[in-house]
């Protein structure tokens, strides 16, 4: 079994996903296919995503992917979470995850007192209502006037594709949004394309293309799948994967054997990214001694796992930043190490960039000495790592 170190590991994953010199590439679907999804629990973090990995990314090209060429859906996938995907993920997601949220949808409905009867009456009514025009959810409740909870209905409607979420109600930040009927924007998309067997090979291939090497308690983390399917599904692909091991850690790597090519151990100048909330790069992994000291691991993640900004040296975790709004905006940021000038000078000159994107301004920008653990901070203060440093 080859062993390879470290840095070329995250060399190859970098290039993957276009954070490494010279992959950018201004293609969104592309982008979007390579990672297997955007995560897009946030409302910005998608746009950040893109802006990293592209060359001349505006903020108006993923909302003409997603509203006028309707390219792009956001859809409930892996491990019940929010994703931007492609039509040709959405082909692949869409069988593989349903039996994920079914469950997920029928105690949601009985926790918020809603009947299957009364959730097909309400679902029918959204659906009429949104024939006309794009709603938002409290236009439909003055429109329908029900006591019980429409938020949960559209939520629901959402998860089995009858509804789209589409355009926020102002602008790119706002978290109001507005609904349409899924097919209006998706018209001859096949969502039986694949069976469920088919489209969990078809899906996992391209986690391990995309995130390779991984372990198996990557794959079943990131897919939310059962160990036994896990398993199944690698002894399928064995004749295409190869196992390897990376040095300092004692796990067993699968990676696409077409990836072995790319494997080269070579001195390249310095890559600094710094990474928005829940990144691929950072979420998608199970097993993250890779990428990241672990002693800094409660810095990094929150106690639910989710992933804070970060910086990160030639795929490895530096770092921490953050935008502060009060008392003025200032552009925050904490690193776990000493760096050299020139590692200081990059991380700055992204800084100032990821400032124009978000905040249209140059801001201030303020080295923070220390930082409170995101494990001791209260639930979502993982979305401001430093808003107390």
């Amino acid at each position: 079994m080859q062993e390879f170190d470290k840095a070329t590991i995250n060399k190859l994953i970098l290039k993957k996903h276009h954070l490494f010199v010279g992959t950018q590439i201004d293609d969104i679907l592309k982008i979007t296919n390579d990672l297997c999804g955007l995560h897009a629990t946030g409302t910005i973090e998608p746009y950040i995503q893109l802006f990293i990995r592209s060359k001349n990314f505006q903020k108006e090209d993923l909302d003409t992917e997603l509203y006028t060429k309707k390219t792009l859906g956001k859809i409930r996938g892996m491990r019940k979470t929010l994703f931007l995907l492609t039509k040709d993920l959405m082909q692949i997601i869409y069988p593989f995850a349903k039996n994920l949220t079914q469950n997920r949808e029928q105690k949601y409905l009985e926790y918020r007192n809603i009947s299957l009867e009364e959730y097909n009456v309400l679902s029918e009514k959204i659906l009429e209502l949104l024939e006309q025009k794009e709603l938002s959810t409290r236009e439909l409740k003055l429109a329908i006037k029900s006591k019980k909870d429409l938020t949960a209905v559209i939520s629901v409607m959402c998860d089995q594709m009858l509804l789209i979420r589409g355009k926020p109600i102002s602008s790119w930040r706002d978290r109001r949004l507005l609904y349409a009927p899924f097919r209006s924007y998706f018209p001859d998309l096949n969502l039986s394309k694949y069976t469920e067997s088919e489209a969990i090979k078809l899906l996992i291939k391209k986690y391990i293309n995309s995130y390779g090497p991984v372990t198996e308690n990557d794959i079943k983390w990131w897919s939310g799948l059962i160990k036994t399917k896990v398993n199944t599904i690698l002894e399928e692909l064995n004749f295409q994967l190869e196992s390897i091991h990376i040095s300092g850690l004692d796990y067993k790597y699968f990676l696409l054997s077409s990836n072995l090519n790319f494997l080269q151990q070579s001195s390249e100048p310095p890559v600094i990214n710094l990474l928005p909330l829940l990144d691929p790069y950072m979420m998608g992994y199970k097993i993250r001694e890779r990428y990241l000291n672990m002693s800094k691991y409660n810095y990094i993640f929150d106690r639910t796992g989710n992933a804070t900004s970060v910086i990160i040296k030639n795929g490895t975790v530096i770092g921490i930043w953050d935008i502060v709004d009060k008392p003025k905006p200032v552009f925050k940021i904490h690193l776990f190490e000493k760096v050299n000038e020139n590692i200081l000078n990059l991380i700055h000159s992204k800084a100032k960039e990821l400032a124009m994107l978000i905040k249209g301004e140059n801001l201030e920008i303020e080295l923070c000495k220390t930082m409170i653990a995101l494990t001791d901070r209260s639930m979502g203060g993982f979305m401001s790592p430093l808003k107390e440093s």
